[in-house]
């Protein structure tokens, strides 16, 4: 007779297979997609209805944001000619063109050239960098004060839920000569554990929210970094605004109101940025 522990494992793994081989999440983490599944499951005794529940929920918080499947080997081939060339512009544009294969950061393109400056120009040195669900972000390292100088000791750990993502970004450091390490992560699950000056958490919380509700304050405070940078999209995807930043912000000011940290506030076109300084680390 076969246990039911024995058999809830054995859907769980049916599920996370028929999830991975979808093209479109083949390279997703498979932790990511068990934590969700298992929880479809729970929801749903048909296993095809838990199938396609976890599909949804994966597109709501990774899958909406690509444009499809990346061609990561050429823009590899074309930033390490750029940085050959020693043509900041170059190297800056095939960055840019990347960008763009991505939600998130192609709606911060235009921000570029002022988006670091305002953010990052008063902070003390920042030599250990984390970025969660990073997605193409540090794909913007040329445009960040703390990376520009040349033999920078700044060290950054990028992570994502996409393995193929991951080992992109980890060329693309190597390739940009930036100390670090980019490494498939469920922030959710299990935190990164190291300690920053700087954290990036930028238009995560809102994906977050698919998954667990809490999950975005628990991540804030796991994190120990002495600043982070948390941001919200100003519109949707689709580019409809209907007062979101206004919305994201009553939230997230209720969701720290308790924390005890000193909040900024940044308004940028199509997003909002609050810079956080947590209270232990403030001398």
């Amino acid at each position: 007779m076969v246990s039911e522990s024995s058999e809830s494992s054995k859907r769980l793994r049916q599920l996370v297979e028929a999830v991975r081989a979808s093209r479109k999440y083949r390279s997703l983490y498979r932790g990511t997609i068990a934590a969700i599944g298992a929880r479809e499951l729970a929801r749903s005794a048909d296993l095809e209805e838990a199938i396609k529940a976890t599909k949804r929920r994966l597109h709501q918080i990774a899958g909406m944001y690509l444009a499809g499947t990346a061609p990561y080997e050429r823009w590899l081939e074309e930033l390490r000619q750029a940085r050959a060339s020693g043509d900041e512009e170059r190297l800056r544009a095939v960055c840019r063109r990347a960008m763009a294969w991505h939600a998130s950061t192609r709606e911060r393109l235009n921000l570029l050239p002022t988006f670091y400056e305002r953010l990052l120009a008063d902070l003390p040195p920042v030599r250990r960098v984390l970025d969660v669900a990073c997605g193409f972000h540090p794909l913007a390292l040329p445009w960040m004060p703390c990376f520009r100088a040349s033999g920078s000791a700044c060290y950054y750990y990028a992570c994502d839920i996409y393995e193929d993502l991951a080992a992109f970004l980890q060329a693309v450091l190597e390739i940009l000569e930036v100390p670090g390490e980019a490494a498939v992560c469920d922030i959710v699950q299990t935190p990164p554990d190291l300690t920053v000056d700087l954290a990036f958490v930028l238009k995560v919380l809102p994906c977050l929210e698919h998954i667990e509700s809490e999950a975005g304050l628990q991540l804030l405070r796991a994190i120990r970094a002495r600043y982070l940078l948390v941001s919200f999209p100003g519109q949707s995807l689709g580019g409809g605004k209907r007062g979101m930043a206004a919305y994201y912000e009553a939230r997230f000011r209720a969701l720290v109101a308790d924390c005890g940290w000193r909040l900024e506030r940044f308004a940028f076109p199509g997003e909002l940025v609050f810079r956080i300084e947590k209270e232990e680390s403030r001398s």
